[in-house]
C-alpha cells in the first residue's frame, strides 16, 4: 500500500506542476497500461488498437488540466479510465467519418497508433452513449461503472473513493448493468 500513499502525495502536490507529473508517471504507469490492456482485451478479435498509444493520449489530456483535479488514487484511476474511453470514442468518431465521408478533424496525435474497424467504432461509440445516458440519470452509478468496468477499481476500494458502503456499490453496480444492457438491447454489443 505505499504506493497508494506516494500517489495519493503526489496527486495532492500536483498544481500544474510537469516535475511533479513526471514524478507520478512511473508509479502509475503500469497499472494505466494495465487498464489500457483491459479495455483492449474487450474488443472484438483482429483490432490493432495500442495500449501505449491509449495510456499517453489519456495521460495527456489528464495533465492537461481539462478533467476535475484527483483527489486520490481511485479518483486518479477512474478519471483514466475516462480519459482513455474517451480516447477510444473521438478515435472512433474520427474513424466513422472517414467511413461516411465527412469531415474529419484531426485530435489525437497518436493517431497512427489506432486501427479500428467500422464494426469495433459502432461498439466503442454505443458503449459511450449508454454511459452518457446512464450519467444524465445518475452519476454515481456511471463513476461506479467506469471506476470497476474501465479503471478496474475493486468494490472496497470504490466505496471508499465515493465515501460510501461496498454494499451499496455493489448494489448500484448491478442496477447500472441491467440499464447499460437494456441500452444496449439489439446492438450486438457486449458490456465490458
Amino acid at each position: 500500500m505505499e504506493e497508494t500513499g506516494e500517489v495519493t502525495r503526489l496527486l495532492s502536490e500536483m498544481n500544474g506542476d510537469s516535475k511533479t507529473a513526471g514524478r507520478l508517471l512511473p508509479i502509475v504507469y503500469g497499472e494505466l497500461r494495465r487498464v489500457a490492456a483491459g479495455m483492449m482485451r474487450r474488443e472484438r478479435p483482429g483490432h490493432t488498437l495500442q495500449p501505449t498509444a491509449v495510456v499517453h493520449e489519456a495521460y495527456m489530456r489528464l495533465m492537461a488540466g481539462t478533467h476535475p483535479r484527483p483527489e486520490n488514487r481511485a479518483h486518479f484511476f477512474a478519471l483514466a479510465a475516462r480519459a482513455m474511453r474517451q480516447v477510444l470514442v473521438d478515435h472512433a468518431r474520427r474513424k466513422l467519418a472517414e467511413k461516411r465521408g465527412g469531415e474529419v478533424h484531426p485530435r489525437v496525435e497518436l493517431e497512427d497508433q489506432f486501427a479500428l474497424t467500422a464494426q469495433q467504432s459502432e461498439e466503442v461509440l454505443a458503449i459511450h452513449e449508454a454511459l452518457e445516458q446512464l450519467q444524465e440519470l445518475d452519476s454515481r452509478q456511471s463513476s461506479i461503472v467506469e471506476m470497476h468496468y474501465f479503471a478496474g477499481n475493486g468494490v472496497e476500494e470504490i466505496a471508499t473513493a465515493l465515501g460510501t458502503s461496498d454494499r451499496t456499490v455493489k448494489r448500484e453496480l448491478q442496477s447500472a448493468r441491467l440499464f447499460l444492457k437494456k441500452q444496449l438491447e439489439g446492438k450486438d454489443v457486449r458490456l465490458p
